[in-house]
């Protein structure tokens, strides 16, 4: 009977003596900033697709920036994508919770907030200049927008290659694998 062989592996330090991070908070924070976004988003699709008036409580401006002729893009409220970006930047924030270190889910969430912000820059230009009037739920997705990129800004920044800690893991025993 044979017996199962086993390999040692070894868990190396990087360059520099320093070892290997753990994941930081910002998946969890941009999960939660994109499920917000989802709520805001969501509200203002549902009164642009029943076409009741949106509740302003701070800035009065909400319904005329959504009834503006830039509030439609080829006829489809800007909520709805809106609503879209939300929901995809949820799921690459979940996505980047189980796997952090995944340089393609960070870089697709660092590109995909950058887009985010750079539409709510426009956004806001629009209704400053062209509409002149203010709507908060814009102001409230613009804002969570921007926090959404600095926590996938910040992710990508600690999980890059040349994310150490100077601290070594709880065990410095080898591990056994079996093959």
């Amino acid at each position: 009977m044979d017996s199962p062989t086993r390999e040692l592996i070894v868990v190396d330090k990087l360059p520099g003596g320093d070892w290997p991070t753990r994941a930081p908070l910002a998946p969890y924070v941009m999960l939660v900033l994109a499920l917000i976004g989802i709520a805001d988003a969501f509200y203002v699709a549902h009164g642009s697709y029943t076409g009741r008036s949106l509740w302003c409580p701070i800035v009065e401006g909400c319904n005329t920036v959504a009834q503006s002729p830039y509030a439609r893009i080829f006829g489809v409220p800007l909520s709805y994508f809106g609503l879209v970006f939300y929901v995809y930047m949820s799921g690459l924030a979940a996505l980047l919770v189980f796997d952090p270190f995944s340089r393609g889910l960070r870089l697709g969430a660092l590109l995909h907030a950058a887009i985010g912000v750079s539409y709510s820059m426009y956004g806001m230009y629009l209704q400053l200049g062209a509409i002149h009037a203010v709507c908060i739920y814009c102001l409230i997705s613009a804002v969570m927008t921007v926090l959404l990129l600095i926590a996938a800004s910040r992710h990508f920044k600690a999980t890059g290659p040349s994310a150490v800690v100077t601290r070594p893991p709880r065990s410095r025993t080898p591990l056994l694998a079996r093959s």
